[in-house]
């Protein structure tokens, strides 16, 4: 019996052996399930982070082109100030000069509008045709009234007449 128990003994053992067996085949088989699990999480984290890192590139590349196109309208937009400045710059030099040009013109004509009454007031109280004395020898005073013009040609009567500025004088 002895060799029974023995016997049993050794089975009993190898039973657990088989059962350890066993049972270290379960924990390996978890072992390499947890590992597969675990190199599964890895790899779609390494997935997420690659999507991840593709999403920051196109942003980036997006923020870029943005930059570049914001840059390319402010040097449009700088440009077109910069004309419009010189358009105004160059309109305010042309308004000047016509500026100074009617002033010019204004005291030309105050000078030329006073020698004009500084004549006809001289030219009527000189002129013996408005001399009561002389208006009843009709022609005679005629006669010396033209005389008078021949000697004071600013005696005619068209030269009389205000001076007007036209704008064909400013033409160069």
């Amino acid at each position: 019996m002895a060799t029974s128990s023995g016997n049993s003994n050794s089975n009993s053992s190898g039973s657990s052996s088989a059962t350890l067996l066993q049972n270290s085949g379960s924990e390996g088989d978890l072992q390499q399930l947890m590992d597969q699990r675990k190199r599964k999480r890895m790899e779609s984290n390494r997935e997420s982070a690659r999507r991840s890192r593709m999403r920051k590139q196109k942003h980036l590349d997006e923020l870029v082109g943005q930059v570049t196109q914001l840059r390319k309208d402010n040097n449009q937009i700088l440009t077109s100030i910069n004309f419009t400045t010189q358009h105004y710059l160059n309109i305010e030099a042309d308004n000047s000069v016509l500026r100074a040009q009617v002033m010019e013109l204004s005291q030309r004509l105050d000078s030329l509008t006073e020698i004009l009454n500084f004549l006809n007031n001289n030219n009527t109280t000189n002129n013996p045709m408005f001399h009561e004395s002389d208006q009843h020898q009709g022609f005679e005073t005629s006669s010396s009234a033209a005389d008078s013009f021949m000697i004071n040609p600013f005696n005619m009567p068209y030269l009389n007449q205000p001076i007007m500025a036209s704008p064909d004088i400013f033409q160069y």
